[in-house]
């Protein structure tokens, strides 16, 4: 059999708002047991206590749940679920929803291939740390066997979705005598995202095993995987791997190509990625014949460490009142938008060891 990888695009008119992914499954355009990802951009806080990641979560498998004859929670226990919280400045929320079928044979130059895998649930004392990092790279490398994605060169794109700690799983650690590696619950969220990352890194070869360490992960910047997307929720206690790569095995007219952002402004990195997949940017704005062949476009947004873009002072960690990855996501949804024309863009904040620091990877889905 050859498969054939689907994605389509609907709006959210809120959180729960799972009505157009039904209307699709109605309209026959998905089938409910083809499913293997739905990702998300919901308009919460993306912090820790972001609780509208969970909501759409629960409202999708709620809505799956009668159309593949299982409970709400063994949907989620199928379905690779990832909700990004955050739609700042015009960024504009929606669903992704990652489907596979059958093609009639492969496509000549190779077609997008998704292969999905979870980890176990992780204990407080493992976020953050190797034990998740290890974890991470086995499900990267199960989710490319399961895609029959054999040279890393062909992946593109690895979506992950992982756990943070809450003074809940903290202090149950402390009870079982365990320590963790933050007890700051938001420090948590980069600490996670970061062992995900460093994980994604290891298993595709961008960094040496010798190279890392608990120590590293989130200190050493230098270490970085430049197609790694990974994002926190306190909605789960695992990590949930979506891999997103080309495969001259898989049929279909669906391509991917990535590139990376040195910087929050690298509009020429965005124009690389578009022109990866097929579509001609020119020195701005992609024409309206290319836009209907665009399928998705998804990023990493991060705040330079430094508090410098390109020389010039920035405030995103300054801001008491509005947080840093807030500001990001804003400001790196502004700069594809304007290259896309379009804002539903599934811009994740938070990218430690997602590319170089202050930047991240972006990679772009096309109709051939």
């Amino acid at each position: 059999m050859t498969r054939r990888a689907t994605v389509h695009l609907v709006a959210a008119r809120h959180p729960g708002d799972a009505a157009a992914v039904a209307a699709l499954l109605d309209s026959g355009a998905v089938k409910a047991n083809r499913i293997v990802a739905i990702l998300g951009k919901t308009e919460g806080n993306g912090c820790v206590n972001d609780f509208t990641r969970a909501y759409a979560v629960e409202a999708l498998c709620h809505m799956l749940a009668p159309r593949l004859g299982l409970g709400a929670a063994q949907v989620a226990e199928r379905v690779a679920m990832v909700m990004s919280g955050g739609t700042e400045g015009g960024l504009s929320p929606h669903f992704l929803v990652f489907a596979v079928d059958e093609a009639a044979a492969p496509t000549p130059g190779g077609a997008l291939a998704l292969g999905t895998a979870f980890t176990a649930d992780f204990q407080a004392e493992e976020l953050g740390r190797m034990a998740q990092l290890r974890a991470t790279a086995r499900a990267v490398r199960e989710a490319m066997a399961q895609a029959g994605i054999g040279d890393v060169a062909d992946v593109h794109y690895v979506q992950v979705k992982c756990p943070l700690l809450t003074m809940e799983r903290i202090t149950a650690a402390r009870r079982r005598g365990a320590t963790v590696a933050t007890e700051d619950t938001y420090h948590s969220m980069g600490l996670s995202r970061g062992a995900s990352a460093l994980g994604v890194a290891l298993a595709l070869g961008e960094v040496t095993e010798e190279a890392l360490s608990d120590a590293v992960i989130g200190a050493d910047w230098s270490l970085f995987s430049a197609r790694a997307s990974c994002s926190a929720g306190v909605e789960l206690l695992r990590n949930e791997v979506v891999v997103m790569g080309n495969s001259t095995a898989w049929g279909g007219e669906l391509r991917i190509a990535h590139a990376v952002m040195p910087d929050a402004i690298a509009l020429p990195a965005v124009h690389q990625a578009l022109r990866g997949a097929g579509l001609d940017p020119g020195g701005g704005q992609i024409g309206a014949a290319d836009a209907a062949r665009l399928v998705a476009v998804l990023a990493k947004a991060e705040p330079s460490s430094t508090g410098l873009i390109r020389g010039r002072r920035h405030i995103m960690w300054d801001d008491s009142d509005i947080n840093a990855t807030r500001h990001a996501r804003a400001l790196v949804g502004g700069v594809i938008a304007a290259a896309v024309g379009r804002t539903d863009i599934f811009v994740s904040g938070g990218a430690e060891h997602q590319g170089p620091d202050g930047g991240g990877p972006i990679a772009v889905i096309a109709r051939v």
